[in-house]
Formats: C-alpha cells, structure tokens, sequence
C-alpha cells in the first residue's frame, strides 16, 4: 500500500507528465487535455486487465486510486482553494449588474432543472426496465443540474467572450451550488428516509451540510421535509456561509491593508481560505453548518475586488494573484486527472450506457429551459447580449462536484445507476461542451463584441 506522500507525488508527475505531452503533440486546452489522456489511460488499463491480467499493472493502480477519498478531497481539500482561486477574478462591479440574471438561474433555474431532468430520468429508466423511484431520480436531477465552478472557470480561461456574457456565466456557477445543495439535501433526505436508509448518510456533502439534523427533522420519521426546513437550511447554509465570508474577507482585507509586504500577504489570503472553509464545517446552527463554498467565494470576491484596489501595492497584487494563479493551475490540473482516473475504481455498469447518453440530451435540456426561462423574464426589463441563451446553455459545463456527491450517495440498488449516469455526463461536458463552447461563441456572438 502506497503512503499518502507517495500517492501526492504520483499524482504531481502524472500530472506534469501528462501536461507536456498535451502541450507539446495535442494542443488540447489543458484540462481537457488531461482528462482525455486520463480516460484514454484508464481504457488501456482495463483492456491490460482483460486480455493480459498476469502484468497486475491494474490491480496496483486501482488499489492506490481507491486510497484516495474524491468526494473528500475534492470538498474537503482543493474545492475551497479553487474557488477562492475563481473569485479572485471576478469583477465585482459587473456581478452587480448581472445580480438578477444570476440569481433567477441560480435559484429558480436549479430547480426548474431538477424536476425537469428527475421527471425525464425516471421516464428513462422506466423505458429501459431499470426500476427507479421518482424520488431517486430527482436525486440525480439535483446532483446534475448546477453547473460546476471548477470546470467552467478553468474552460473560460481558453474562451474569448464578451464580459457581461463570461461574468452571467462564472457567477452563476459560483453561487449556484448553494441553492442546488439545499435541494439535493432535502431530495436526498426524503429518498433516504423513505427506503429505511434515512441514518446511513454522508456526515458532509458540498456546503458541509449534515444530512442527519435534516432527516432527524421529519423525513426519517415519516413526517416529511417542511417549508420551514428547506428555508431554514438555506438561510443557515447559504446566507450564513455568506455572511461568514464577508466577514473574514473584511479582516484579511484589513490585516492587508495595514502592511505591504507580498509574502506575508499571500500567507494570509491562504490562511483566509482554509480557516474560514474549516471554521465554516465547525460553527453549528441549528444543527447545519455554513456553507464553506459560498464563504471563500465572497471572502475572494472581496480580496479581488476591494483588497486589490486598496490594500495592495502593483508589487504585491502581481505576487499575489501569481501565486493563486498557479494554486489554480495546479490543483486543477490533479483533479481532471483524478476524474478520468476515477473510471477505474467508480464500479460504473455497463448495461446503463444507452441510459446514461440519453441523460446528456435530457440534462442539455433541462440547462437550456433552465436559462431561456429566467432570461425571458428579466428580459422584459434588461437587455441582454445578442446570443446569451445558447452561450449559458452550452456553457453551463458539469465537473467533479456531481461525481463527488454521487459518490456521497449512501449505497443501494440505486447508486450503480445514478453514478454510472452522471460519471458519462460530467465526461461528455467537459470534454465536448468544452472543446466546442468557442465555437459556439463564435457563431451566436456578434463579432464586434469579441
């Protein structure tokens, strides 16, 4: 068994490995490029398993893979430095002028999804013999239907669009989690409580949200999820997370503002992000805890914003946002190796694949009404760029956060089948929206904007 320092360090130089020779022959944007050579890797590895199972090659890897907790080390180790990372970047001043587009899509967009993607889903399996209870398959329309911060901000940075465009598109995925969380806790919950597995939950899923207090509170004792629980769980997750980063943010931007040195200042923009994602997993209000996520997307939103026009020095804003620069680069570059490799140990079931294709038209559709709906509400007072819907629409890329909260799943007749489906639609995502957002972009966006 490989120790934890020899899996880190595997998992760097594969990853260097794998970024030279993208570099170098495929000329794929980087992420991609790593994921398409991981899944390629993946693939040889099995059919190694198959046709010469003497090498043994396979059963290593998987072992040293299956050390490797994803949906902890995703939500409990990069997620918060990622999304520090992406905020960081984001202009503040325009988020504010987008703040009812992204809004509606965050909130009502998410939901309006679940239920479309749930209600098809469970259509699906019915016409295929695959015998899924409705309840479960809006468990997989609510791990689905937010985009995912990670991947969309890492295929931006290969995408020229207009910036209203590209600032809809990373708020939306920064914030939406919050509202698609509370929905998949409160599916979740019901579903569990309801097929006798209400107490084998996970303790922590995307906002550290405890599925227990939720089940405890009605739909592990037949007495169903109220309004007051779901509003509840959202002001004390979301709106306490949100409250939690401005708060840290304000003190490091303050600490910041006092010196002008870049090593120090770098050190505490790290100590801002893992102690507000930690103490955010610790204070407990009525038995949920803040949302980590939501937390360090404010408190960078507040440390790009306010602390780069007013507590730094050029100096020492060039350091800094160099530094995370790289953090992102980095840390991104282990996870989309880390996804394609996941195929190995994941236990995905080949039966389900017509199912699991079918599911990428339905979640395509489910993101476009998700769009076009908000949009053409506030469009009747706002004007929007020419070409804006196909764009958030085929823009709205999948990623690790569904995989790792299918993973968090508790296990059942059910899961197979819900992580076999969203493992194909996060890969179909990022590797085919991604590759072709430009295009789009350069289709439906007027030339002059660009």
């Amino acid at each position: 068994m490989l120790s934890l320092f020899e899996i880190a360090a595997s998992l760097l130089v594969l990853s260097a490995l794998l970024s030279w020779i993208n570099r170098a022959y495929l000329k794929l944007p980087h992420t991609i490029g790593l994921l398409v050579m991981a899944l390629f890797a993946s693939f040889v590895l099995m059919a190694l398993q198959i046709f010469v199972p003497s090498v043994g090659l396979t059963d290593t890897i998987q072992s040293a893979i299956k050390q490797i907790d994803f949906n902890e080390t995703l939500m409990k180790g990069m997620l918060g430095f990622l999304l520090f990372a992406g905020a960081l970047h984001v202009d503040l001043g325009k988020l504010r002028d987008a703040k009812w587009a992204i809004g509606t899509m965050a909130t009502f967009g998410v939901i309006l999804s679940t239920f479309i993607v749930g209600t098809g889903f469970f259509y699906l399996t019915k016409l295929f013999g695959a015998d899924l209870p409705y309840i479960w398959a809006l468990v997989f329309g609510a791990l689905i239907s937010p985009t995912d911060p990670v991947a969309v901000l890492s295929i931006l940075k290969t995408v020229k669009m207009p910036k209203s465009l590209e600032t809809k598109i990373a708020g939306e995925s920064l914030f939406n989690d919050g509202v698609g969380v509370v929905v998949f806790t409160l599916i979740l919950a019901i579903a569990a409580g309801g097929s006798g597995t209400g107490h084998a939950m996970l303790d922590t899923v995307l906002l550290a949200v405890p599925l227990e207090a939720v089940v405890q509170s009605g739909a592990g004792h037949g007495g169903g999820v109220s309004v007051l629980d779901v509003v509840e769980l959202f002001l004390v997750d979301a709106v306490g997370g949100a409250i939690l980063g401005l708060i840290a943010g304000w003190i490091g931007f303050k600490m910041m503002a006092r010196i002008d040195e870049h090593a120090i200042e770098i050190l505490i923009s790290l100590a801002l992000v893992a102690g507000t994602y930690a103490l955010a997993q610790r204070i407990n209000i009525l038995g949920h805890h803040l949302s980590g996520p939501i937390a360090v997307v404010v408190a960078g939103l507040m440390i790009g914003n306010k602390g780069a026009a007013f507590a730094m020095s050029d100096h020492t804003r060039q350091y800094l946002f160099g530094f995370w620069e790289m953090v992102d680069e980095i840390l991104n570059s282990v996870l989309f190796l880390l996804i394609g490799l996941e195929i190995l140990v994941l236990g995905l079931v080949p039966e389900y694949a017509l199912v699991t294709l079918l599911a990428i038209p339905l979640v395509l559709i489910a993101r476009l009404c998700a769009v076009y709906i908000p949009m053409k509400v506030i469009g009747t007072f706002k004007n929007f760029t020419k070409g804006a819907i196909p764009v958030l629409t085929w823009g709205g890329v999948r990623g690790g956060i569904s995989v790792a909260l299918a993973l968090s799943l508790p296990e059942n007749e059910y899961k197979p089948l819900i992580l076999t489906a969203t493992y194909g639609v996060v890969v179909f995502s990022i590797i085919v929206q991604g590759l072709t957002v430009k295009n789009v972009v350069q289709r439906v966006v007027d030339p002059n904007l660009l």
